[in-house]
């Protein structure tokens, strides 16, 4: 079935799912984004360098997944998707994000891993409702101090990217349980870790810490603290080693 029949399919049925994946889609199509009743699009493994500013039309999609593509930029009409609680856009070329994509506050799982993201836009902290957020392997330098007011926040990856600091407001991420910081150039956590009484795993391997803040022992969760390749030596404050249920990795 080609690509306009699908689409004539999908609205004789009003579909709510379409899956395009692997289909060796180049241009999408001006047929599609008349399938404003689209809850769920998957665009995955094909070959988009972008998609069209059109994008704005699909309005009630719930769910969109275009990772495994080439896609340089996104449209600024991604910020029109506002009911999207799910967006994965894994495995591309993505150098920056659209301001845009700020306003789309309903966001619960977002998975922008393996880009060549730069920087993350400064209102990231609107998405108050994200779960899960993906950002590891790209080439991010700072985070914006927004992102402290992700308090939904449970599980947050930003392994492999060219970090040298966090900011102080990841202490208020009070729900994180899982931080994965691994493969950057961290020479400091801020003191505030130590406010996050959810947290169970911090994973800090591949970095450039001397020391560790002792606020850390305050993380009345923490099960897990991997900082193997750093230079501690013999610099683990005494609160940590001596914590009980904590296993450290080093």
């Amino acid at each position: 079935m080609n690509l306009l029949d699908c689409f004539a399919k999908a609205k004789a049925e009003k579909a709510k799912k379409l899956d395009l994946s692997n289909q060796h889609i180049r241009v999408l199509p001006p047929e599609l984004f008349s399938l404003d009743f689209l809850e769920e699009l998957i665009l995955d493994e094909n070959l988009l360098v972008e998609v069209p500013e059109d994008l704005g039309k699909l309005k009630n999609l719930k769910s969109l997944s275009i990772s495994e593509n080439d896609l340089m930029v996104l449209p600024d009409s991604i910020g029109e998707l506002t009911q999207l609680e799910n967006l994965y856009l894994g495995y591309n070329s993505l150098s920056e994000l659209p301001d845009t994509i700020a306003n789309l506050n309903k966001l619960k799982k977002v998975n922008i891993a393996k880009n060549q993201l730069l920087d993350l836009p400064k209102e990231i902290g609107n998405w108050a409702e994200v779960q899960k957020l993906s950002l590891h392997d790209n080439m991010l330098t700072e985070i914006p101090e927004s992102m402290g007011k992700m308090k939904s926040l449970e599980k947050l990856y930003l392994d492999n990217n060219d970090l040298s600091s966090l900011p102080a407001s990841f202490g208020d991420m009070s729900k994180l349980e899982v931080l994965v910081v691994s493969g950057n150039a961290l020479t400091f956590l801020p003191k505030e870790i130590g406010n996050l009484q959810q947290l169970r795993e911090l994973v800090l391997d591949g970095n450039l810490l001397e020391s560790l803040p002792e606020s850390l022992a305050d993380c009345k969760n923490l099960e897990l603290l991997s900082i193997i390749e750093n230079q501690l030596i013999d610099r683990i404050p005494k609160a940590l080693t001596s914590k009980s249920g904590l296993r450290i990795e080093n």
